[in-house]
């Protein structure tokens, strides 16, 4: 046993008294003998002095999993009673899984004297009897189709983990587990033909079914509550090595070695996965993650490309933003001034102040500047290239899944593999027939839906009030989003507080006067409150959507961990979100997502190209290094994520054009460009940006101020009559004075257009790319074929064609028979 993975085994002890007569009976299933009151005990074993072995003191049994627990009698405790009740439980529960078939080795720890290791495995006759419950698949035969590499599989290999390090997985054709097939199947080692993982999926599978009590007709059972409890301190089956070490032992391959040194190190950080090895030692659940961890990190490549190269175009062509020289030119910007961002307290300010950042600043608006980098040609061309690209990955990915399924046996898990959940079968109380088998099944009644859902506590034999979970997740999100209506009220009175309090010159300190504004620290406070609010709402919402799934009772793991993650997903979404559409669309907004927001940001995919990169290497260092191995699970794909991306990349296109078309000055200036800037509603000869600056500012008559928001103005503006502000209005002194002018109107048609146009193109080529590429490889299908074919073969028309041979050799005897000396004569 391994000293990273357990404390070190005792090397003395004596055999456990004899039990106490049980308060509680057990119940046997699966094979148990009804009515069986002598308990069987694990066998006690000395620590053999070997911390790397695999294998229980004889040599020969391998260690599927391992159970702790400490000894109650060692330490005093206020009541004994429950010492002897839960080791009861414990002695309970050890026989019951002896009963079942498995083998049981308790070895006393030789660091702590109160720990005990129950070494568990599970013999041939047990794996085979419940891989054949379980329907796991297992290799038929060698697969015999030839592949073939593409023209750029040289570059793959460049990138890969060197072959005569970790050598290629052999793939098999499988088929579902048949006791009685047995034959059929590829055995050639019984030890190995079960793999680490597979044995230790199966042991855990009659943990977690493994009784201990029955109360009230409650039926107890399952490792987990017995952890809940404090009866076992762990569970856990073991790795194969240390993971800077190579296993002592002749035999074991030290896979968890191999892992960190050409998976979780550093210094793989360019090199591809080995993904075959991490579902081989931690199972298909956690292997599809990185997979898909991985395919993402690679789709991103792209994506960083061509936003890195829109950054750089609108970097390069700053200088020439003549809407940008305009603000610096003094007869331009110079003799402009803005009227205060606010009532009494501001004064009024030259445009020209923004002369040093409007090379990279394009507007004024809600008291933001908006960097002209992110607001060129390039970043429409970019939004457009991420709709596109999202449709890609999902299409890529889907393609991708599916090799993964086959390649990794998962195409018919739900429908064979996947068990029922022991919390869902342990409320089963009724029978319902299944629909198309039409065999009778247990299942648990469906909950009305009301208020308060009115359940049974078995506990306090009493009935309780269960808040109904839609109710609770409707409560949750009028939370989420009375916190960002608060944040707004916030803004809008601390802004006066702030304005009224900070000084107006700081004398000296110019450069410091520039950003110690109200604005920023409006933005700053309202910023830091909003983190804090996430992350509180963050952690109370984890807790509330497990304990509704919990309260839900899903039949199946899948179905657990999906309808978790939808709701998980639907808190963090409004939650994390809420202040992304916040800013979107009623501020000028700093940063975006890699696909809802990567107009406001192309660098977006960049820096999770780089987040992600880390990501893999560091999740891989953790579960490899610092964690106990997680027993292995099976998973056919991402599940709920998959409906959830192509939601949001449905979600991004509108989300991308409504940040260009509102956000954005490309439509206002696109308007002046080819309308505004020549007759009849410019001056210009021909089409030009010069005097968009001014195009875009209304003038507001100073006497028009109303007493309660008239400004302090100081002495250089006694004189001014009139300011300028952000807007599309007729002056004062029109017919329609302080109304929208034809330009708004013409701004707000050509973004309502731009949005329709934008959406439908992009949504025509999601369409098109979507019904273009299959989401299974024709590689794929045929290899499912014949698989498929091989299954009908072996276990299925060999087995008749036998048969008929046996009838036809009897009929042949019978035949023989009838013809011989003892034919009957008929009168």
């Amino acid at each position: 046993m391994l000293a990273a993975d357990r404390v070190s085994l005792c090397s003395s002890m004596e055999q456990l008294p004899v039990l106490e007569e049980l308060e509680e009976t057990i119940i046997p299933t699966y094979g148990t003998v009804p009515g069986q009151q002598a308990l069987s005990m694990p066998q006690w074993a000395e620590f053999n002095l070997k911390p790397d072995s695999l294998y229980f003191n004889d040599g020969q049994r391998r260690i599927d999993f391992v159970l702790v627990y400490g000894d109650g009698s060692k330490k005093e405790h206020p009541k004994k009673s429950f010492q002897k009740k839960q080791k009861r439980k414990r002695q309970a529960y050890e026989s019951n899984l002896i009963n079942r078939g498995l083998q049981l080795e308790a070895t006393r720890s030789v660091l702590d004297e109160k720990l005990t290791f129950v070494k568990v495995h599970a013999p041939w006759e047990v794996l085979c009897t419940y891989a054949e419950i379980m329907h796991i698949k297992l290799p038929l035969k060698p697969n015999d189709l030839k592949t073939r590499e593409s023209a750029l599989s040289w570059i793959r290999r460049l990138f890969s983990v060197d072959e005569n390090i970790i050598k290629p997985e052999q793939e098999f054709f499988t088929a579902p587990f048949e006791n009685d097939r047995l034959s059929d199947f590829y055995i050639q080692d019984k030890d190995n033909f079960f793999t680490p993982a597979t044995r230790s999926r199966i042991v855990y599978f009659i943990l977690c079914r493994g009784e201990y009590a029955v109360r009230d007709n409650v039926k107890k059972f399952g490792i987990n509550k017995l952890l809940e409890s404090g009866i076992y301190k762990a569970a856990f089956p073991l790795h194969d090595s240390r993971f800077n070490h190579r296993s002592e032992e002749p035999n074991c391959p030290s896979e968890r070695y191999l892992l960190y040194r050409e998976w979780a190190h550093p210094r793989n950080i360019l090199k591809l996965q080995p993904l075959d090895l991490v579902r081989k030692y931690y199972g298909e659940k956690i292997g599809i993650y990185f997979a898909w961890l991985g395919f993402y990190t690679q789709m991103l490549v792209l994506a960083a490309v061509v936003g890195l190269g829109c950054f750089l175009y609108g970097y390069f062509t700053k200088d020439h933003c003549t809407w940008s020289q305009e603000v610096c030119d003094s007869n331009i910007g110079g003799q402009i001034i803005m009227c205060p961002q606010c009532d009494q307290e501001c004064t009024y300010w030259n445009l020209t102040i923004t002369c040093e950042s409007s090379k990279i600043h394009i507007r004024i608006r809600d008291n933001k500047r908006k960097l002209c980098i992110f607001d060129s040609f390039g970043t429409l061309v970019f939004a457009v290239f991420m709709g596109i690209w999202v449709t890609l990955f999902l299409e890529f990915w889907k393609r991708r899944q599916a090799e993964l399924e086959y390649e990794w046996d998962t195409v018919e898990f739900l429908e064979q593999e996947e068990q029922v959940r022991p919390e869902y079968e342990a409320r089963c109380d009724r029978v319902v027939v299944n629909e198309i088998t039409q065999l009778k099944l247990k299942g648990v009644k469906p909950t009305v839906k009301r208020i308060c859902n009115i359940v049974e506590d078995p506990k306090k034999q009493s009935l309780k009030l269960v808040p109904d979970p839609d109710l609770l997740q409707a409560t949750e999100i009028l939370l989420i989003l009375a916190s960002v209506i608060g944040i707004i009220v916030y803004r809008l009175s601390v802004f006066l507080v702030f304005s009224a309090t900070l000084p107006r010159h700081i004398n000296g300190t110019e450069a410091i006067q520039k950003y110690l504004t109200p604005q920023a620290a409006t933005s700053i406070s309202a910023s830091v409150i909003s983190f804090i609010i996430i992350m509180i709402l963050n952690m109370i919402y984890e807790k509330v959507a497990i304990m509704i799934t919990d309260f839900e009772l899903p039949r199946t793991q899948t179905e657990y961990e999906n309808s978790l993650t939808t709701k998980m997903f639907l808190f963090q979404f409004v939650n994390y979100y809420s202040s992304c559409f916040y800013i979107a669309f009623f501020k000028v907004i700093q940063f975006g997502f890699v696909t809802l927001f990567v107009a406001s940001f192309p660098l977006a995919p960049l820096l999770a190209l780089i987040n992600n990169m880390l990501e893999i290497r560091v999740d891989a260092w953790k579960i490899t290094t610092q964690f106990r191995r997680m027993v292995p699970q099976k998973a056919q794909d991402i599940g709920a994520w998959q409906p959830i991306m192509q939601g949001i990349a449905i979600l991004a296109v509108v989300t991308n054009a409504m940040i260009i078309a509102f956000t954005s000055d490309m439509i206002p200036r696109l308007v002046y460009y080819w309308s505004f800037s020549v007759p009849p509603y410019g001056s210009h000869s021909t089409h030009t940006m010069r005097g968009y600056i001014n195009s875009t500012l209304s003038v507001f008559a100073v006497s028009d101020f109303r007493n309660k928001s008239r400004p302090v103005a100081l002495p250089r503006f006694a004189n001014l009559t009139t300011c300028r502000y952000r807007d599309f209005r007729y002056p004062p002194g029109h017919e329609h004075q302080y109304e929208h002018s034809i330009y708004y109107w013409h701004v707000i048609a050509a973004k309502l257009s731009f949005i329709i146009v934008m959406e439908h193109i992009i949504y025509f080529v999601k369409f098109v790319i979507s019904y273009t590429i299959p989401d299974v490889s024709n590689k794929t299908k045929s290899k499912i074929k014949r698989e498929k074919y091989l299954i009908q073969t072996l276990l299925h028309e060999n087995p008749l064609k036998a048969m008929k041979k046996n009838m036809g050799s009897i009929a042949d005897k019978i035949i023989k028979g009838a013809d011989g000396p003892f034919r009957p004569k008929y009168d």
